[in-house]
């Protein structure tokens, strides 16, 4: 099924380097024409520099017959963009009160709603445009008159879709975004969300990669989305090569761009995320303090809507974890130096070699525990510091059991084992509790009488008590108020579970000895659980907390585009469709989706003192940090959005 693009704030552009001649107007219209044509499911294309001429035509722009074939030539495209319903920015020379101009040229649906000088001329080493060219400050007027229309004229044009009054187009070209201070910064200033650089770059050993960080550095600084159209081959090779090197970024990221090298039409597709961007600008302070240089003209075109089967942008089904291993063993050393480093800093400054931690066999704990002992190597304090108190339950497994007591061996940590039985008994006899009864009342007792037995052992050997949660227990409330939900320093708050099994295999495999390296692995392979229910006859765990929360690459998804890019329910559901429709049907997705909602506004009073902790990522739940929401928040408007969709609550 097919959905419309603006429903999600989206708009889907493409950036073409066309098959192109030098000064063969004719072919360099219809290549644009066909290259444009081809591609069904995209209404608005940006193409390159002077691509209406090509670039290197030297001082043939002096020939009166190339400019005015080349002002007929925008003439029959925007005819050709009324039949096609498109719009188009295409590079044309431009003819005015004795001066020449290099412009892009705004086409939409029929109409040539204005015309974009160059401000920056270069003219140095290879380039000579100030031979042929003037720059946008040297024009006289701020309309051209073609045919009897009066077509505004000048670099102050920004261009709002109809419709999508957030998607404003700021127009620059070439030079202009590789200065010191581009006209794209005042033009994002002053409301455009989507950047425009028709360009003409030659291909010089190592400018690809230069290229790129520029395109995404300034899609960054200025939150938005920067649009590189670059001119190929077909360019005069009499000194320079022309690579087509085109591409699409929004804020920091590159979404798409051309082969290089190429003399077939290159074009590359992308979907721009203009909601995103738009929630980006406003949480963001300095942005919004952010003020023009001056003031532009606003001229409205149609944007007619693009509906798809699937979207032409990458959604990463873990948007915490890097898909490509370097880049996420990097991230996980990054994290776990933020993390012991934090940790560290905290032991200095009370001035503790003792560290208290309750360790179960599962992930957290594990992780928490590497954590804490990379940190006393960080200080060059004795391991012995560390007590890791394991308290086996109701629940507990042989297979965690033995984990946690072999893991602390190995790690030459003091290890101390203390069931929890008895006590949590005595405690339903006093509370007139019948033992058989597994409710809340059930599980709630073992996890606080163990943070009674954690906090108690910390003062009686002076130690820091470390937290394990982490980042999704937090967002879904997973965890017991005044239980596990408690410590002195929480190393795992920043960090969610799908990150937390893939920092645990990383040690495993960079930081630790292969007999460590091995009980790791195997508490990577371990199903969560909290282990608060008998195990099965056979000895397995019987408790799974995604059989009753759900997956937990779900609930991490969600709580990144909720509390990350603050999209709304019918966004995320729509994205994660999109995105797991091998794995979950949208019922499913749907259901958990309200379990997420649900669980996440009425646990904020869990989230309201959440002990400190290190901030390792860009979402992070600590009141003191970057989410503050009020524990009696109601959480309808949001059920609602989603409720209209699924039909039922």
């Amino acid at each position: 099924m097919k959905t419309g693009l603006s429903d999600h704030g989206m708009v889907r552009i493409g950036v073409v380097s066309p098959e192109h001649r030098v000064a063969d107007i004719v072919f360099n219209c219809e290549q644009i024409r066909r290259a444009v044509d081809e591609t069904t499911d995209c209404r608005f294309f940006v193409l390159p520099e002077l691509c209406v001429t090509a670039y290197s035509c030297g001082d043939l722009f002096f020939q009166t017959l190339l400019i005015e074939e080349a002002r007929r030539a925008v003439i029959d495209l925007a005819r050709f963009s009324a039949e096609k319903q498109l719009t188009l920015v295409v590079g044309v020379p431009v003819a005015r009160g004795g001066k020449l101009f290099n412009c892009a040229a705004f086409i939409s649906c029929g109409k040539i709603l204005g015309l974009v000088p160059k401000t920056f001329l270069p003219n140095t080493q290879e380039f000579y445009e100030e031979r042929w060219f003037s720059a946008a400050a040297d024009r006289d007027d701020d309309h051209v008159e073609w045919d009897g229309r009066i077509i505004p004229f000048g670099p102050d044009l920004l261009f709002r879709a109809t419709g999508m009054p957030e998607c404003v187009v700021g127009v620059e070209i070439c030079e202009d975004g590789w200065v010191a201070n581009p006209p794209s910064g005042a033009m994002a200033v002053a409301g455009a969300t989507l950047l425009l650089n028709l360009s003409a770059s030659p291909e010089l050993l190592g400018k690809e990669a230069y290229r790129r960080d520029l395109v995404a550095s300034q899609s960054a600084r200025c939150l938005a989305a920067y649009v590189y159209a670059s001119a190929g081959p077909g360019e005069s090779s009499t000194d320079l090569v022309f690579s087509g090197h085109s591409l699409i970024a929004e804020n920091g990221m590159v979404l798409a761009e051309t082969g290089r090298f190429r003399f077939e039409s290159q074009i590359a597709l992308a979907d721009i995320d203009i909601e995103r961007l738009i929630n980006e600008r406003r949480r963001n302070s300095s942005f919004a303090a952010s003020r023009g240089s001056g003031a532009f003209r606003i001229i409205d075109f149609p944007l007619p809507e693009v509906r798809v089967a699937s979207l032409c942008r990458p959604i990463p089904a873990t948007p915490f974890v890097p898909s490509a291993p370097e880049e996420r063993a990097e991230r996980c050393r990054e994290i776990f130096e933020i993390q012991t480093t934090g940790l560290a800093k905290r032991l200095r400054h009370v001035r503790c070699e003792r560290a208290v931690i309750g360790i179960s066999g599962g992930l957290d704990s594990t992780l928490a525990l590497l954590v804490t002992v990379k940190a006393f190597d960080k200080l060059g304090y004795d391991r012995t510091g560390i007590e890791a108190i394991n308290m086996p339950g109701f629940g507990t497994t042989g297979r965690t059991r033995g984990n946690a007591e072999r893991l602390a061996e190995l790690l030459g940590v003091t290890l101390r084992v203390i069931s929890i039985d008895a006590a949590v008994r005595q405690h339903f006899a006093d509370l007139g509790h019948d033992e058989s009864l597994h409710d809340i009342t059930y599980e709630n007792a073992q996890a606080r009488e163990r943070t009674q037995l954690l906090m108690n052992i910390a003062n009686q050997v002076g130690g820091l008590l470390i937290g394990t949660g982490d980042l999704s227990e937090l967002a879904l409330g997973w965890c017991t108020y005044n239980g596990d939900h408690m410590s002195m320093y929480g190393v795992n708050g920043g960090v969610p579970k799908t990150l937390v099994q893939y920092l645990v295999a990383w040690c495993a495999e960079a930081e630790f000895a292969p007999e460590v390296g091995r009980i790791l692995r195997d508490v990577c392979a371990t199903p969560v659980s909290p282990e608060l229910l008998p195990p099965h006859a056979n000895g397995e765990i019987k408790q799974r907390t995604e059989d009753k929360v759900g997956p937990y690459l779900l609930h991490d998804f969600f709580l990144y585009h909720c509390v990350r890019l603050q999209y709304r329910p019918r966004k995320i559901l729509y994205l994660a469709s999109q995105v797991f429709a091998d794995r979950f049907d949208e019922p499913t997705i749907a259901r958990w989706l309200q379990v997420f909602y649900r669980r996440f506004f009425s646990q904020q009073f869990k989230r309201s003192c959440m002990p400190d902790g290190p901030k390792v990522g860009s979402v992070v739940l600590s009141p003191r940090g970057d989410w503050r929401m009020p524990s009696d928040a109601c959480a309808a408007l949001w059920l609602r959005d989603l409720e209209s969709l699924t039909g039922h609550e």
